[in-house]
């Protein structure tokens, strides 16, 4: 059985003040914006920057990038104070990012079967999330579950992340039956696309952190 502790707890993909205000109200470790166009949770360097003064030090906040340029970076932390930056690109590139910007970073880790799982972390910590889908305009926040069944025995020595179809009524057995540390959120805790439900964010970090006490 898996041995359990705190679960950290991931909301990615604010794009408003209520949303914010909720992850931060509920405890939530991390908030997360998207800094891709093509997601409908897409926001800009500005309304990232105005989001995150709401929270200031109750929260640490986490821009995702896909496969970006040092300017591409550069430009949001122009505006932005973020505390990690999630990357979609390779190892080596995501090593490249830790050295340049200082910052902590997160390689998001799509997985299509257990030998797809990394064996080794090259920055702070992994995501695991399914293999989008080959038709996909993005490479995460597709609402796609893993087979959690996968990860049953993995037992990594380095910190990592759980995403990819969690919602509130399952974010508790899949704690269980891979052993998470931490869990990530996007759709899941939303009433439309970008527009967060406090209700479930509240219900979401609730049944997660209770997932971890059991």
């Amino acid at each position: 059985m898996p041995e359990f502790g705190p679960i950290g707890v991931k909301i990615c993909g604010l794009t408003e003040a209520v949303g914010f205000d909720a992850c931060v109200e509920h405890g939530a470790d991390w908030i997360g914006f998207v800094f891709f166009e093509r997601s409908p949770r897409f926001v800009t360097p500005q309304q990232a920057a105005g989001l995150t003064t709401r929270g200031l030090g109750r929260a640490s906040t986490v821009g995702l990038f896909v496969h970006p340029s040092d300017e591409d970076i550069a430009r949001v932390l122009e505006h932005a104070a973020l505390d990690v930056l999630q990357i979609y690109a390779s190892e080596e590139r995501a090593h490249q990012v830790a050295q340049v910007f200082g910052l902590p970073v997160w390689l998001s880790f799509p997985v299509a079967g257990p030998q797809d799982l990394p064996v080794s972390c090259p920055v702070q910590r992994v995501l695991i999330e399914p293999r989008p889908p080959k038709d996909a305009t993005r490479p995460g926040g597709n609402a796609q579950k893993l087979d959690w069944s996968m990860l049953s025995g993995w037992k990594p020595v380095f910190p990592w992340m759980l995403a990819g179809g969690l919602k509130v009524d399952n974010v508790a057995e899949a704690v269980r039956i891979t052993g998470a540390p931490a869990v990530d959120v996007s759709s899941g805790v939303e009433s439309a696309p970008g527009v967060k439900d406090p209700a479930l964010i509240a219900s979401f970090v609730r049944n997660a952190r209770q997932a971890g006490r059991a």
